[in-house]
């Protein structure tokens, strides 16, 4: 099988709708009911259900979902495998949030590549969407995301808890009740639980989804948010940040892994990146 319409069909199940599939893999919409057409005859099954809301699965199409998803992954990995770098037995492609990066990936990378130095490395960051996407279109094996995705072909891994702690450039501050605060967008749970902690609030007059920008803009002109304690913990310790009582909201971190890969190199950089979780989580405590 074209391993494009597997795309296609995914690309569909993700949107809902022909339309934002084709938005999304820059075709046309004719060209992506021709492919879909095509994959429709080669198995023999209606995959979908049009109507003007969009594109809903048939039970054949639920069923061929998983197989979809696993057929580009292990496309995926083959052509990896078959472009390794001369010296090298493996190719391991990782990827974190953006918030992740700064700490993580800078600890991680190094310990692979000792522990493991004939594994090339391939390293992604981005949101949770899009490392989840690439975790399915198998462009990704390891994904470190506050926010997993449960699919077919993949394992989801609780790593540790971070605390996000209220930190202000001043000592005295009522937090979301003062002009300068940043509301840092950390998903709907946060949402709640945020709403729940400071009722009857005026709605934010800054909101960032990215938790360093947040930071930097503090750094330059003071303010207020919540971030995590492995972010800030120099900058409380040294006094240019203030922690301000106020609630602790904890957010799960999680590794998002293939399912069921025993390849010993792949092994031992999970093993990696439990350990300088581990790590870190004990000089933040």
């Amino acid at each position: 099988m074209d391993i494009t319409l597997a795309r296609t069909f995914l690309a569909i199940c993700d949107s809902g709708s022909f339309v934002k599939a084709a938005d999304h893999l820059y075709i046309t919409q004719s060209t992506v009911s021709t492919r879909i057409k095509l994959l429709e005859d080669l198995l023999g099954q209606p995959l979908f259900v049009r109507n003007k809301k969009g594109a809903t699965l048939t039970p054949s199409g639920a069923q061929f979902m998983p197989f979809a998803e696993k057929l580009i992954q292990t496309w995926e990995h083959a052509r990896h495998e078959v472009g390794l770098p001369e010296d090298y037995k493996g190719v391991l492609s990782i990827g974190t949030e953006l918030t992740l990066w700064e700490r993580l990936l800078v600890r991680w990378i190094p310990w692979i590549q000792s522990a493991v130095p004939d594994l090339a490395l391939r390293v992604h960051s981005g949101t949770a969407t899009s490392l989840s996407h690439l975790l399915i279109e198998g462009l990704l094996d390891i994904a470190v995301t506050y926010t997993p995705q449960h699919r077919t072909g993949v394992a989801v891994e609780k790593l540790a808890e971070e605390d996000l702690v209220l930190i202000s450039s001043e000592k005295g501050t009522a937090g979301p009740r003062e002009p300068g605060y940043i509301y840092v967008d950390w998903g709907p749970e946060f949402s709640i639980d945020h709403m729940n902690a400071f009722p009857n609030t005026a709605p934010p007059k800054l909101v960032v989804d990215y938790a360093p920008l947040a930071l930097q803009h503090i750094i330059a002109n003071g303010g207020a948010a919540y971030l995590p304690v492995r972010l800030v913990k120099s900058r409380l310790d040294d006094s240019s940040l203030f922690l301000i009582d106020a609630p602790v909201f904890p957010r799960p971190l999680y590794v998002v892994y293939t399912e069921g890969d025993d390849n010993q190199r792949y092994q031992t950089a999970l093993q990696g990146l439990r350990y300088v979780i581990a790590a870190e989580t004990k000089e933040i405590a």
